[in-house]
């Protein structure tokens, strides 16, 4: 009897310290899954800080378009806030997807202006490509970022009456477009959908170190 108490002890130690394996063992994996999990979430969750800046500066400009119209108002000021509405929602979809804050929103195109002095020692190249296209050097500074409209290529200003012919070249990638003004907007140049995929650098929003040329 003595004997089997004594086995059943050792058999009950033995449990225990397996029992505590199996658990210390599935505590560790639990603690590992964990930090995994934490050392994924920035990837997932991080946005690229110049396509939301890119998709604000772009909302921005369509509010401020709004803005402008409602308090001057005309015959068109109805349908032109209901496209730039229209323009703004989708806008917001493209936050939502890129993991931006939805409905941030960034006036102006102001924050490229410290690299503007490069802007001219790289326009020659640029006109070189196309000297029929190239003319006057205009909105030094400016950065260019979409409205978000639809159709062929063409641009909004705030600066420039329609009909008015832009050439704006993409200095980081050496592309250009060269389209018409056909709208008002809230800064010297908006490019739509259709223009902007022609100088546009895959995944972004925005061109920090644009050159813009008023052409004629």
């Amino acid at each position: 009897m003595s004997r089997r108490r004594t086995l059943g002890t050792g058999k009950k130690i033995a449990l225990f310290v397996g029992a505590a394996s199996v658990a210390g063992g599935g505590a560790f994996v639990m603690a590992s899954t964990s930090s995994a999990s934490q050392a994924q979430q920035p990837r997932t969750k991080a946005a690229d800080s110049g396509v939301c800046q890119g998709l604000a500066t772009a909302l921005g400009n369509n509010q401020k378009f709004i803005d402008g119209q409602r308090a001057a108002p005309d015959a068109q000021s109805a349908a032109r806030i209901a496209n730039r509405q229209a323009v703004i929602e989708q806008i917001k979809v493209q936050q939502k997807a890129s993991g931006c804050a939805v409905g941030e929103s960034a006036q102006g195109s102001q924050a490229a202006q410290p690299a503007a002095p490069a802007a001219p020692s790289a326009a020659p190249s640029a006109a070189a490509s196309a000297p029929a296209a190239s003319g006057r050097q205009v909105c030094n500074g400016s950065t260019v970022t979409l409205s978000g409209e639809g159709g062929a290529p063409a641009a909004s200003s705030n600066q420039f009456p329609a009909g008015t012919t832009l050439k704006v070249t993409n200095l980081d990638n050496n592309k250009s477009t060269t389209v018409k003004v056909t709208s008002v907007s809230g800064s010297c140049v908006l490019l739509n959908n259709a223009a902007f995929e022609q100088v546009r650098e895959p995944g972004k929003f925005l061109i920090r170190r644009a050159v813009i040329e008023k052409v004629g």
